[in-house]
């Protein structure tokens, strides 16, 4: 633990207790408000076992240091993003693990106004702290904890996104994966004239269906599923702490994340034209399309929810949307919430009567892709390297932003190593030809995997 490589790209995430432990919580809160010196930190944590017990003791170092704690208990993400903002904290805390294993933990920090806070923006110098042990000047005072009731507010937001009144009687399948969506379905039921047919709905941090990751193809089923059996006009699933929302059409077909930030993109030009809109490296075709027909800008920026945030900021964008399924807003702080997505989606629904498949079938149509597909090699840099001088001469343009991408004209792919897990993560995308791109992501799945 005295690497604390639970330190990643742009938050902390680590296995309990090997690589983060109360201890280890205790100092990362302390540190916290040395760097940042904030009168009140907001705090919340999500159904993880080892959520709460993390969170008190995050909770105890910050008080240490002075701060004073706003404590919204259970919560999603986005919820400790909305509270920091809204209620003009010092900073936000968020003990959550996302999708990762259910042994590990983690947290996601953020300062004034729910601006991020990655390695390039505080997070490496909280590491120092922590290291050195360096708490700078004693505060004046300890600080307190004491609760913040946020919801109503949070509630209020997010119903501000969309023209209720014009909202139709859909049916809609929710499947929070067990984790912490359920509590603000429940929430938000009685102001929405939908009718929810819920799905691992109870939050557990014991996880008995599976951790929370719709990215992962054994985990869809259940959602598709309900779907089917109670003719639903969509389906909604969400990682455990609900700052990603997949979406599965009236058919219980699962949609890519990459079609949804096309047409999300698509939505906020209309009611917003001329804006920036930014995007991940990943996949790009068919949201460059959309956003240009549309009268937008297309920007491509680093991905992770940190970098994205920042760069949302400085272009001052609409929207942002990785093919992940994080989509950011620069009405909600230019954050990422796994809520308003849905909204805005079921307002489209209702407006014209047509379901969700027809503003996605001619987007998967024309720009055909593989789904981000995971390995685990040995050697990552090496793996990029082949690629790089196999592809190289067929190449009409190589780019590195994130990890390699290669566009062959007919067809494109982007490798990167993950921000948050031991895995490479391959996505390939064609124009029109689907056999070409099933075709192109075995022929480098092979290279790189030695044809294991």
């Amino acid at each position: 633990m005295d690497t604390l490589d639970c330190f990643k790209s742009y938050d902390i995430r680590g296995q309990v207790p090997r690589q983060l432990d109360a201890a280890l919580a205790w100092r990362i809160g302390r540190a916290f408000a040395a760097e940042l010196r904030p009168e009140t930190v907001v705090l919340g944590y999500d159904i993880r076992e080892t959520s709460r017990s993390l969170a008190g003791a995050v909770a105890s170092g910050l008080a240490a240091g002075g701060a004073d704690v706003l404590d919204i208990g259970l919560c999603g993400t986005e919820e400790v993003y909305f509270a920091t903002a809204h209620f003009r904290a010092g900073g936000g805390i968020m003990v959550t693990a996302s999708h990762n294993p259910r042994d590990h933990n983690g947290m996601k920090l953020v300062g004034p106004n729910s601006a991020p806070i990655s390695g390039d923006t505080g997070l490496k110098d909280i590491k120092d702290r922590v290291l050195a042990e360096n708490w700078g000047d004693p505060p004046p005072r300890a600080g307190s904890r004491r609760p913040l009731a946020h919801r109503r507010a949070y509630i209020e937001r997010l119903l501000g996104t969309v023209d209720v009144g014009g909202l139709s009687p859909l049916r809609i399948v929710a499947n929070p994966g067990n984790g912490c969506a359920g509590p603000l379905i429940d929430a938000l039921e009685p102001h929405l004239p939908f009718t929810w047919i819920k799905v691992h709905h109870e939050p557990d941090g014991s996880f008995p269906n599976g951790v929370p990751n719709p990215l992962l193809p054994e985990r869809r089923q259940a959602t598709a599923d309900a779907v089917l059996a109670h003719k639903a006009d969509m389906g909604l699933a969400w990682d455990g702490d609900f700052d990603r929302c997949f979406f599965y059409d009236e058919q219980g077909r699962f949609i890519e994340g990459y079609y949804l930030v096309g047409l999300l993109a698509r939505l906020m030009l209309r009611k917003h034209p001329g804006q920036v809109i930014l995007h991940d490296p990943r996949l790009v075709w068919n949201t460059r399309a959309v956003v240009l027909e549309s009268g937008g800008v297309p920007i491509m920026t680093k991905t992770g929810h940190a970098f994205i945030k920042d760069r949302m900021r400085r272009e001052n964008a609409l929207y942002g949307g990785e093919m992940s399924s994080h989509h950011y807003f620069r009405d909600f702080y230019f954050c990422d919430s796994g809520m308003i997505p849905w909204l805005l989606v079921a307002e489209l629904v209702s407006a014209t009567g047509r379901p969700l498949s027809a503003f996605v079938d001619a987007m998967i149509r024309d720009y055909p892709s593989s789904g981000e597909i995971n390995m685990t090699l040995d050697d990552p840099r090496t793996a990029l390297a082949l690629l790089r001088e196999f592809y190289r001469e067929r190449a009409e343009s190589v780019d590195e932003t994130d990890g390699l991408s290669m566009d062959m004209g007919t067809w494109r792919f982007n490798i990167r190593s993950s921000n948050t897990e031991p895995l490479v993560r391959l996505n390939v995308e064609s124009r029109g030809d689907p056999d070409l791109m099933r075709a192109k992501t075995l022929e480098i799945r092979n290279l790189v995997q030695g044809g294991n």
